[in-house]
């Protein structure tokens, strides 16, 4: 009696299963595992407008040693990056940093403004720019103080009758990497009264 029982049972659940069918449970995206090597630590901009810095060659996505990176060098130089910093830049300009001031060299064992300008740009982007400060000027595409960014040059004169005499290289928030002649090559700021007093204009290199 007992094993008709069971059987009838059997027999109906057979059946039920035939009208209901029951699905696999969705997976929860909040409890997804999440690779933080594949993460982008920086949102592209809502209206999907990217940097348009030639010298900014970073990927869109970076990895936690990409983060590591830039903190190292967001640090060493006092300046807050933006993570699409061209790395062999950041790099490049930290091997010179120290470097003492010679007029007319271009070299780690002294090198002057215009040297060491062209210099990181032959190294970094494999562009010959003209030696002196003043003709360098005309390599480039003048632009407004306020749209200066990472790798763009910076030229200062000391009165509106006297020719150009200073060169440097932008980095961030308003931070710039030169060789000064009393101090070889260094980070200074253009809120600095005597920068901020001869600066010129700005320029980016076509």
């Amino acid at each position: 009696m007992k094993n008709i029982i069971l059987s009838c049972f059997a027999v109906v659940a057979l059946g039920l299963s035939y009208f209901y069918e029951v699905k696999p449970a969705e997976a929860n995206p909040e409890t997804q595992n999440f690779t933080f090597e594949n993460a982008s630590l920086i949102p592209f901009a809502p209206d999907g407008n990217h940097n348009t810095n030639p010298f900014e060659k970073a990927a869109n996505t970076l990895t936690y040693k990409d983060s590591l990176f830039y903190k190292y060098y967001s640090q060493n130089f006092a300046v807050k990056l933006e993570y699409n910093e061209d790395k062999e830049l950041l790099e490049t300009v930290n091997e010179w940093i120290g470097t003492p001031y010679r007029s007319g060299s271009a070299s780690k064992r002294g090198t002057d403004c215009s040297g060491f300008v062209t210099s990181i740009y032959k190294e970094v982007y494999g562009i010959n720019l003209s030696r002196s400060s003043r003709s360098m000027f005309q390599d480039v595409k003048r632009i407004k103080k306020d749209s200066v960014q990472t790798g763009d040059l910076v030229f200062f004169r000391r009165s509106p009758k006297q020719p150009i005499y200073h060169v440097g290289i932008y980095l961030k928030n308003g931070k710039f990497v030169h060789s000064a002649t009393n101090g070889g090559v260094m980070i200074s700021s253009l809120k600095q009264a005597y920068y901020q007093r001869n600066y010129y204009a700005a320029g980016r290199v076509n």
